[in-house]
């Protein structure tokens, strides 16, 4: 996993890298500010694309001016430069870039404060204005421009961080900044670019590896890392021969009511597709004919006999489409409890229990996974109001309990007992459609059941469950990925990552 450092870490590393390559100031720029133009031109590819960059005076704009250049240089004849003299520092290496600039024959026009803006005619925008070290609304002038240059309604590509929005740590809501709809980001994301607010600032962003020490960047004392695709090579165990049903587990789904079986045979699904040797479903009754006809391999098991079957069951899942319906919902999850400890996932239905009976969640097994969205987690651990607090919230409760919580969104937190936190980079809108967590539930006792660590198994189930999500969207073209179609794919996916 890499670890995702702050703003402050990433000055840190360009000083450490400046010192021990060596490697001059002016050199690194010029090196990150090639390694952009590389992904631009993928991006925007006809050389005839009238562009307009816009620099500020530190070192993003520096980076600007690098990047006029050498698209200059790649035959973008098109180019103009806009440099915003809102303040009277000027880094070094904005200086030295603007030199060079002048030997070209980019039009470059700088405005004072107060200046009035013209229109803008590019088809593509540029920003380097401001970069990762603000850590302040935008105001004044640079609010002005920024508005200006949004009201343009232009493609627009950010250098490293669209201006105004923050690098890390609270995100305040309606803060104004830029939007781009590319980001084009060096060396690391950005934190903020998983957490919700930032939608208002970027589409999407790409990373660029402009050369920085990653051994001192992995070496950092970091609390978030990026899940990536060699982790879950890393993790997953390939099953071997000789091996039989008994090796991989039995997973128990406790679901489902009259109204929402649906939940439940998603859920018991998603686990017989992640590969659990045995799935047993504890269902009302009523849902056996579905059971059996979707799920013919899913075992049944009836409420009143679970606690004399308890003792087989290598992992449990309780919550999907349970609802109130069943005469002992509020009483199952007490009653589970007293069963014995087994690796245990609640989500849906069981966090609302929890929720009424917030006492419980001190009788969790050690290590036991939740799966709340927002609303959910609110509910179990008071409103927040905004996505930085509340991952604040998840780290300080998932140590205090010992549990991992999986805050579900488009880039998912895994927050782990000791406080460090996973970010999942797999998924993507087409997923928002009903019954993806019921498949996820499915998912995560399926690799419990299969001895995976909890740690393990959150990862795995997380990163594969978006995976599966992004392989259907982009191979069929699907605007929405149903969760059915998901559970089918997972074997695929699985076998993709060799």
């Amino acid at each position: 996993m890499n670890n995702i450092i702050t703003a402050t870490q990433i000055k840190e590393t360009d000083r450490h890298t400046i010192e021990t390559e060596p490697i001059a100031s002016i050199d690194l720029m010029e090196r990150a500010s090639l390694a952009f133009v590389t992904i631009f031109m993928q991006l925007y590819p006809d050389k005839n694309t009238r562009i307009l960059v816009c620099c500020g005076t530190g070192n993003n704009g520096g980076d600007g001016l690098a990047i006029a250049r050498l698209l200059q240089e790649r035959s973008y004849d098109a180019i103009a430069v806009w440099i915003a003299r809102f303040s009277s520092h000027e880094s070094n290496d904005f200086s030295t870039n603007l030199a060079r600039l002048h030997n070209t024959p980019i039009p470059i026009t700088e405005f004072l404060p107060a200046d009035e803006l013209p229109g803008i005619p590019q088809e593509v925008i540029i920003d380097a204005l401001l970069g990762s070290g603000l850590n302040k609304p935008l105001d004044g002038d640079w609010l002005r421009l920024t508005q200006h240059i949004n009201q343009a309604k232009k493609q627009t590509v950010a250098v490293d961080v669209p201006t105004g929005l923050r690098a890390d740590g609270v995100i305040p809501e309606g803060e104004h900044t830029l939007h781009a709809h590319d980001v084009i980001s060096f060396q690391r994301p950005k934190l903020s670019f998983f957490f919700p607010e930032s939608a208002t600032a970027m589409d999407r962003f790409h990373v660029v590896d402009i050369g920085l020490d990653e051994a001192f960047i992995e070496n950092m004392p970091c609390d978030f890392k990026l899940v990536e695709a060699e982790d879950i090579q890393r993790i997953y165990r390939k099953r071997k021969p000789f091996s039989h049903k008994g090796t991989y587990g039995h997973a128990l789904i406790i679901a489902g009511n009259r109204s929402t079986m649906g939940a439940a045979l998603l859920c018991s699904g998603a686990s017989l597709y992640s590969g659990a040797g045995l799935t047993t479903a504890c269902i009302p009754p009523e849902g056996l004919i579905a059971l059996n006809a979707r799920y013919p391999e899913v075992m049944y098991c009836a409420w009143d006999d679970l606690a004399d079957q308890w003792a087989k069951f290598d992992a449990v899942g309780i919550g999907p489409g349970l609802g109130n319906a069943r005469d002992k919902s509020p009483n199952m999850l007490p009653d589970i409890l007293r069963y014995g400890s087994k690796p245990l996932v609640l989500d849906a239905d069981a966090l609302t229990f929890l929720t009424k009976r917030k006492t419980l969640v001190k009788k969790l097994p050690n290590q036991s996974i939740l799966t709340p969205h927002m609303k959910e987690f609110d509910r179990l651990f008071g409103a927040h109001g905004n996505w930085w607090d509340r991952v604040q919230t998840a780290r300080k409760k998932a140590a205090e309990h010992q549990l991992i919580i999986i805050l579900k969104n488009q880039y998912t937190f895994i927050v782990l007992p000791d406080g460090d936190v996973s970010i999942n980079p797999t998924g993507n809108p087409a997923m928002a459609s009903g019954g993806m967590g019921d498949v996820l539930t499915g998912m995560l006792v399926a690799f419990l059941a299969q001895g995976y660590t909890p740690a393990e198994a959150a990862v795995l189930a997380c990163y594969l469950h978006g995976a599966a999500g992004n392989q259907l969207a982009e191979e069929n073209g699907m605007a929405v990925v149903p969760a059915g179609r998901l559970i089918e794919a997972i074997p695929s996916t699985i076998g993709a990552l060799w």
